[in-house]
This record gives C-alpha cells, sequence and structure tokens, in this order.
C-alpha cells in the first residue's frame, strides 16, 4: 500500500538576501514536496534535485514587466498546484499570491528582515492578499497588527 502522497509547497523569492531568507527556511519544509521559483537561472544549484522555475523582475515602478510575472506565474501555478506557497518576498511573487488567492491555496508573506522600521511596500500589498503575512521585527508586526514569529536569518 502506498503511503499518502506529499502536499505541495511553492517557496519563492527574488533574489540576494530574500533568496538567502528563503534557503534558510528549507528545515521548515521537511515532508512537503517542493518546488522553488527565483529569478536567476543559476540559482537552481542551491535546491538540487527539485524543481526549479524562474520569473523575470517587476517593480512597482514596471507595471508592464507585472504581466510578463502574471503569465509565468499562471503557468507555474497551473503546473504545480501547490497546496500552499511561502515567499520571502520581494514584488514579482505578489502574482503568485494573488493567484494563489484565487486557487484557494494558503499562502505566507515573510516580510524581509532588512525592513526593521516600516513593513515593505510589497507587504503592504501582501498583507491583502496573502492567507497570512508576518513581520520579523516585533514593532513593524505592532505597527502593521500582524504577528511577529522572529527571524529567519
Amino acid at each position: 500500500m502506498a503511503g499518502t502522497p506529499k502536499k505541495r509547497l511553492l517557496a519563492i523569492a527574488s533574489g540576494g538576501g530574500h533568496w538567502i531568507e528563503l534557503l534558510r527556511l528549507r528545515p521548515a519544509f521537511e515532508g512537503w514536496d517542493v518546488a522553488y521559483v527565483s529569478m536567476f537561472e543559476n540559482y537552481t544549484s542551491a535546491v538540487p534535485g527539485a524543481r526549479y522555475y524562474t520569473v523575470p523582475d517587476a517593480s512597482r515602478f514596471d507595471k508592464l514587466a507585472f504581466g510578463k510575472v502574471m503569465v509565468k506565474a499562471a503557468g507555474i501555478m497551473l503546473r504545480e498546484r501547490p497546496h500552499a506557497i511561502v515567499t520571502t518576498g520581494s514584488a514579482p511573487m505578489l502574482a503568485f499570491l494573488l493567484l494563489g488567492r484565487m486557487m484557494g491555496t494558503k499562502s505566507l508573506w515573510i516580510d524581509s528582515i532588512a525592513q526593521a522600521e516600516e513593513m515593505s511596500s510589497s507587504g503592504k500589498v501582501a498583507k491583502r492578499l496573502a492567507t497570512t503575512a508576518i513581520a520579523q521585527w516585533p514593532e513593524v508586526a505592532a505597527a502593521e497588527e500582524i504577528p511577529c514569529w522572529g527571524a529567519v536569518l
């Protein structure tokens, strides 16, 4: 008799510190079937054996780029059909939260540790899209009326 299949998790983050924070969370993904998304093809070496996808960069200043991210994200979401999404940001990952919300997928936005004084502008949008949004600083969490589960780093 085969065991219960693992639930699918989409672990997503843009580059740099966002990606490093996401990788630090890998022990929490134990028991999940994880696929990763970021913006750089060479990041695949950090998650050997895992499914890995790339999306283009986008910012609030480049609305056209968000359209490209949305198309790519839709394809990934339809292929992976995740049960949950975890992201450490940034702006391009908002497309996944929006699609996840439309598909009934649970999601967690972890605002960047770099945001010590106020929530990121992407985090303020994510707070409305994600199932749960958290800050890594108690003061930011209190100001935004969201949980603080501590720091990733």
